[in-house]
């Protein structure tokens, strides 16, 4: 993760919403471009410790959106990494949500039909996405 426990300030960020938008969209279109140069390439498809599909495309995208996302200070859970223990993040004011390729099993399939899915919740509710 490129945040530490230790890092995160219960405070939110100073930065607007429409500043984190901007910063969520650029994260989602990097991720997206490659999520696509993997697409037709001959990935291989593991399997998670919930008997779900994951590639290389899922791990490339999350590591490029919780890079990008780290700059803005703001915790992140994405599907794609670790969750801290709920005692740690349950006072957090704001946090992003992220599955980096939504629709893994339908990447897979190559039919399409897949997504970057973010989103920032403040106060529990969410704000962005």
């Amino acid at each position: 993760m490129p945040w530490k426990l230790k890092d995160l300030t219960l405070k939110k960020s100073n930065r607007t919403h429409e500043e984190l938008l901007k910063l969520a969209v650029n994260a989602a279109l990097q991720a997206g471009e490659q999520i696509l140069d993997i697409y037709n390439t001959d990935f291989a498809v593991e399997t998670k410790s919930d008997d779900t599909p994951v590639t290389i495309a899922d791990k490339t995208s999350g590591q490029c959106i919780s890079r990008i996302l780290a700059e803005s200070g703001i915790p992140i859970i994405s599907e794609e990494e670790d969750i801290c223990d709920y005692s740690a993040r349950k006072d957090w004011s704001q946090v992003w949500i992220v599955d980096p390729l939504d629709g893994t099993k339908e990447y897979i399939k190559r039919n399409g039909e897949f997504a970057v899915n973010i989103a920032l919740v403040e106060d529990g509710k969410p704000v962005i996405g």
